[in-house]
């Protein structure tokens, strides 16, 4: 079986989706070109060179923050140094990513970018702000220089100084969550998870997903449930991201479940599902079509046919062989088009 459909052509169509005007296409395309990673990075530096649009340029410049490849690095600090203030959170972001990057020349230039446009009275304070927040939790040699330099700054001194207070807290709330007892809210999770994830020991984010399933499970609100399962599947998609297996059994058996899943699950089944998944997609897919759900059925179908393009599955192969015994409506368009 072949995949028609090409890596290039998958990444244009996600390019399109961040200049479109669906706020959840976009956020679905930056999780998704966050894990195709380093092939997406220079269609993505064209996207922020054109700035076509401010929403196009930081959604790329979300997605690159994602891939965390240097390559990025030039593009964020073009973007700090637009009129667009728009762009100058994500940049900042971005930058601040690699100051603890384990490549030196990396850490340096984003730690001198972020340190240069805090200090520039002559840029807009929304920039200034932006760099200030993203040094704010670096350590105290680090970030003791900068707010000294900024008490007298009209513009930034309250910032400069706010203590870090903010940071040991979300800090403490991580050490909290890996040993199992959770935030109370799903952002303060998602907040600790988005400075620690990308660091943490695989072991450690395999646990947490046992812990925010059973946190969804017990959560009686729908609504604030279905934000539980988010971060879940942001945990999922940070592991993918590093081609970590160690949680697929959670990604097989939420496929299970009642009703569609967020789209960080699926991009993250893309980038590290086996054959022990087809099983389960399949099965998603064929209830996906009693429901009529077109956009959820589009995405398991898509998951289906790149592990089957990666792993070089065939016909003959077992799981292949289980899904057109099993679910010989959902095999006629998933295997006949794979």
């Amino acid at each position: 079986m072949v995949i028609k459909a090409s890596a290039a052509g998958e990444i244009r169509r996600l390019i399109g989706a961040l200049d479109g005007a669906d706020p959840v296409a976009r956020e679905a395309a930056i999780a998704r070109l966050g894990v195709i990673g380093a092939r997406a990075v220079e269609p993505l530096l064209d996207v922020v060179r054109a700035a076509r649009t401010p929403a196009a340029a930081a959604a790329a410049i979300q997605a690159l923050d994602a891939i965390g490849d240097p390559r990025a690095i030039p593009a964020a600090k073009e973007a700090l140094a637009s009129t667009d203030a728009s762009l100058f959170p994500a940049a900042a972001a971005l930058l601040r990513s690699f100051v603890s990057s384990v490549d030196a020349a990396s850490a340096s230039a984003a730690l001198d970018a972020l340190v240069a446009a805090a200090l520039d009275r002559n840029r807009p304070t929304a920039l200034r702000s932006a760099a200030l927040d993203a040094l704010q939790d670096l350590p105290p040699e680090v970030i003791e220089p900068v707010r000294s330099a900024l008490a007298r700054d009209p513009d930034l001194a309250s910032s400069a100084r706010q203590p870090s207070e903010a940071a040991s807290a979300i800090d403490q709330a991580w050490q909290d969550a890996i040993a199992g007892r959770l935030p109370d809210t799903p952002i303060a999770m998602k907040t600790a998870l988005a400075r620690h994830a990308a660091s943490a020991p695989l072991t450690q984010l395999q646990r947490l997903v046992d812990a925010l399933r059973a946190r969804e499970q017990r959560e009686a609100d729908a609504a604030v449930r279905a934000e539980w399962q988010a971060v879940r599947g942001q945990v999922h998609q940070g592991l993918a991201s590093r081609g970590s297996r160690v949680a697929l059994y959670d990604l097989r058996e939420s496929l299970l479940g009642a009703g569609p899943l967020p789209v960080a699950f699926l991009a993250a089944i893309e980038e590290v599902g086996d054959a022990s998944c087809l099983e389960p997609l399949a099965a998603a897919y064929d209830a996906s079509s009693r429901t009529g759900d077109a956009w959820w059925r589009e995405h398991v179908a898509s998951a289906f046919r790149a592990i089957v393009h990666r792993e070089g599955l065939t016909r003959r192969h077992t799981a292949v062989k289980r899904v057109v015994s099993r679910w010989p409506d959902a095999a006629a368009a998933l295997v006949a088009r794979s």
